[in-house]
């Protein structure tokens, strides 16, 4: 029984001694596995403050990249934001970064002048979380901004004389500047309807004009004035004048005394005459005088013609635009040095430049531009496209005022008629989302 006792109280012991050391091998075993897997969770925190960062990085060079963009506004724009992208660290192509920037995007407001640029690294970089996997996430960052708009004028007042407002509208339930937009220098008044002008823009205040109406727009340069020095010279020594009865003329280039393409003085149209030209930039050039075409009378440009009439000679008392009852029927050239100018007061005349009936009197079937810087135009009459031209018509005055029946039609025929209106970048850049 001792006996027994004893060496079973040996085993006994001995098992107990195999307990332990195997109790302390698991710990040791688990010790190990929580470390690692607590190294892991302590690298992987780490790791994500690292990614959390990078992603507000990857934001902010979109952020600035895509206001960049926006402000840019050229067919450059790419270039523009992967520029301020790389200034952020991020430079496309290399390390995995990808710079994608577009433009005329669809903005939260639903017009689609938004630029859009992301900002994106393929993987993120991993430092301890590697420990317990091999998962690296990728990133990116996105942002969109209103850019500016590009509006383009059938109307435009310069107000060089001061007068604010330089465009203004008087009970104009009639008038309709559908499918044109307009721009004052200084500011716009429509007492009335608002004309349907697409956008009225004005660098001081908007005050009715226009379906989209904005102040504080910036000011537009005069885009016409350096033509003038194609002006040819004056040659007249005296200004007596000259009259057009009915039946067919031609226009030959260069313009001379001679074939009556430069008139001294005042020309009368007293019947229906037929212009047919040399060229696709033929002139008429009036010196010290008016073009006045009879009532009922017309004045018009062949098929396949076209005319600049330019009102030239020095500041005085002679009247220097376009009157009568008749009509004015022509199209401005498509090419060459006048292309799209249909009508032009030269910018040295600042007296006997004003217009008391735009489109009355005479009536205007003009496809171009008419240019009129220093003049005081009332608009009354109605505006349609010569019988030979395309659906074109612009106008570019020191100020003017519409009144009730005041009507230019659809403007959408420009780029065919030679034409470049004048043109603004109008709105705020700003994120928009």
């Amino acid at each position: 029984m001792n006996e027994a006792f004893c060496i079973g109280s040996r085993a006994s012991r001995n098992a107990v001694r195999h307990i332990f050391r195997g109790e302390s091998g698991v710990v040791a075993i688990m010790t190990a596995l929580g470390l690692t897997v607590l190294i892991g969770m302590v690298g992987l925190a780490i790791d994500v403050g690292m990614w959390y960062r990078t992603d507000r990085a990857l934001q902010n060079a979109a952020d600035a990249a895509v206001i960049a963009a926006a402000r840019n506004g050229t067919s450059a724009y790419q270039n523009e934001a992967g520029a301020v992208a790389a200034q952020y660290g991020f430079t496309d192509g290399a390390s995995g970064i990808t710079v994608t920037t577009l433009n005329n995007q669809t903005c939260p407001d639903g017009t689609t002048n938004c630029f859009q640029v992301t900002v994106a690294q393929a993987s993120a970089p991993t430092f301890f979380s590697s420990l317990i996997g091999n998962y690296s996430p990728s990133l990116a960052g996105t942002a969109m901004a209103s850019g500016t708009q590009v509006h383009s004028y059938c109307l435009l007042a310069l107000g060089s004389s001061g007068t604010n407002p330089a465009l203004v509208g008087n009970g104009v339930p009639a008038a309709n500047l559908d499918g044109c937009s307009i721009m004052s220098n200084t500011g716009m008044t429509c007492n009335g309807h608002n004309t349907g002008a697409t956008y009225g823009d004005s660098h001081k205040t908007n005050n009715g004009y226009g379906v989209n109406q904005t102040s504080n727009a910036p000011a537009v340069a005069d885009p016409y004035a350096g033509l003038a020095s194609n002006i040819p010279a004056n040659p007249c020594s005296s200004y007596s004048g000259t009259t057009w009865t009915a039946g067919s003329k031609t226009l030959t280039d260069p313009p001379t005394l001679a074939n009556g393409q430069i008139v001294c003085g005042s020309l009368t149209v007293t019947g229906d005459v037929t212009l047919t030209t040399s060229s696709p930039g033929s002139l008429l050039v009036i010196e010290n005088g008016q073009l006045n075409v009879a009532s009922g009378k017309t004045l018009k440009t062949a098929a396949g013609s076209a005319l600049t009439i330019i009102f030239s000679g020095t500041a005085g008392s002679y009247t220097h635009a376009p009157t009568g009852g008749g009509t004015l029927d022509f199209n401005a050239p498509t090419s060459g040095t006048w292309s799209g100018i249909a009508i032009y007061q030269n910018p040295a005349l600042t007296t006997g430049v004003d217009i008391s009936a735009a489109g009355n009197s005479p009536a205007w079937n003009i496809s171009g531009l008419v240019y009129l810087p220093h003049s005081s135009v009332t608009f009354s009459g109605a505006v349609n496209k010569s019988s030979n031209g395309a659906s074109c018509f612009g106008m570019v005055v020191d100020n003017i005022t519409i009144n009730g029946t005041g009507e230019i039609l659809k403007t959408g025929g420009c780029a065919a008629a030679g034409l470049n209106l004048p043109t603004n970048n109008v709105g705020r850049v700003a994120l928009v989302k």
